[in-house]
Parts: C-alpha cells; structure tokens; sequence
C-alpha cells in the first residue's frame, strides 16, 4: 500500500495556536499518542473557526461537519512539549474543502506532523450539506476555488 504524504502551500495558513502536550497525551510507547493528536487538531480547528467568526454548528442550524482527516506523523512529541499548530484552507469546493494542518515544536522547529480534514457545510434543519456561504469564502480569498 502507498504511505500517504500531504504537502501544502505555504501560503495557505491563516492562523497559529500552540498547544501543550499533557502528561494524560501520552500513550504507552511514551510520546503522544494518535488520538490525542486528533483531538488537538480538532481544538486547533476550533479556535481557527472561531478567529474566523465562524461557528461549527450555529444558532440558525448551520454548521460545518468534517468528512475525512488525514494525518502523517513525522516526528515524536513528548509531554510538556509545547506545539505550534498552523491552521490553513484549501481546495474549496461547492460545499465546502479542506483544512490543512502543520505541527511543529518551536523548541527544536521540528516537524511534528501534517493533517487534512475534509469539510462540507450542513444544514442541520433539513439533514443536507448545503453551498457554502459566500461570506466564509470571501474570508479566505487566496484559496483556489475549484467549483
């Protein structure tokens, strides 16, 4: 089977946070564990969402639902370790796109690991994904629309 590799442009990331790993993150080969991982990067999603003024799921039934992530794993990290995460989008589409993830620890500037999480807009009313707002597209407008 071929190894997945993710690359992305440089000049699509919008956003940074750092994260701590906690001790509770580490699994028993002693760094972070897959899941926790997953779970960062689903914080990381959030708090770039949120800069952005966009809500997963909103008050008016609308939101956003992650339809795949794809994660490769470059280097270890250990707990204490602090992460920077850089937060982009791209290859948008009707419904929605991806958002591209780049971990690295600032310590050492090594390169953790990359994700991608596919994404579409849901209208949780009707139980449809649905366009994607002209607003949310305008906010990120060096993304290269495929429509």
């Amino acid at each position: 089977m071929a190894r997945l590799q993710l690359y992305f442009p440089e000049d699509q990331y919008y956003y940074s946070t750092q994260l701590t790993v906690r001790v509770t993150d580490i699994n028993g080969a002693n760094h972070l564990g897959n899941d926790s991982m997953i779970s960062m990067i689903s914080e990381a999603r959030a708090r770039f969402l949120y800069e952005f003024g966009i809500r997963e799921t909103a008050n008016s039934g609308i939101g956003i639902i992650v339809t795949d992530l794809a994660t490769t794993y470059k280097a270890e990290a250990h707990a204490r370790d602090q992460l920077l995460f850089e937060v982009g989008v791209m290859d948008f589409n009707q419904y929605g796109g991806d958002i591209t993830f780049r971990i690295t620890r600032p310590a050492d500037q090594a390169l953790i690991a990359m994700a991608k999480s596919g994404f579409v807009f849901f209208n949780y009313q009707t139980k449809k994904v649905m366009a994607m707002p002209d607003d949310f597209r305008a906010k990120f407008s060096r993304v290269n629309w495929l429509a």
